[in-house]
């Protein structure tokens, strides 16, 4: 069954149907939400996140917006961990605000998934804005466990 999940995951992402993946639809919305709670491991999650969801929050953000603040408070961690990593490779397109809310959702689960999402989505906007992302851990050190303190600063520390 996983190889059907990778071959649906194909499909989103293919030249010809990207198009018809960037409408945030109610149809759209509820087939990642069913590959996500139903394929709930990272190698699936962490794809659909970053690409399918992430493509919807570029292409339509303020239909996705509310969806996300909604899933970053969902009790599935896979739903959660697909809020927070939605951005990861927007870049300068981040919302912060949005990346905030989400990583709020997740900040007391001591599950590694969470934590994992949390430090890796931080490191990568910190490509984009290292003192956005420095003043985030700064101000958040009390609630960061040391796993998302480590990620979100990894390549900060390097510098």
């Amino acid at each position: 069954h996983r190889e059907e999940r990778y071959a649906a995951i194909g499909v989103l992402q293919h030249r010809r149907y990207r198009a018809w993946a960037r409408v945030a639809d109610d149809e759209l919305l509820a087939l990642l939400r069913h590959l996500i709670t139903t394929g709930a491991w990272w190698d699936l999650v962490d794809d659909l996140a970053a690409h399918a969801v992430g493509d919807l929050v570029l292409a339509d953000p303020e239909t996705m917006k509310p969806v996300l603040r909604g899933w970053a408070r969902e009790p599935d961690l896979w739903v959660r961990r697909t809020a927070i990593l939605s951005q990861l490779l927007v870049r300068q397109n981040t919302d912060t605000d949005l990346l905030t809310f989400a990583i709020e959702g997740s900040l007391d689960d001591p599950d590694f998934f969470a934590r994992k999402a949390i430090g890796w989505a931080l490191r990568e906007y910190s490509k984009t804005d290292a003192d956005w992302v420095r003043a985030y851990v700064e101000t958040h050190s009390d609630v960061l466990s040391p796993l998302s303190r480590r990620e979100a600063l990894k390549w900060l520390n390097r510098r």
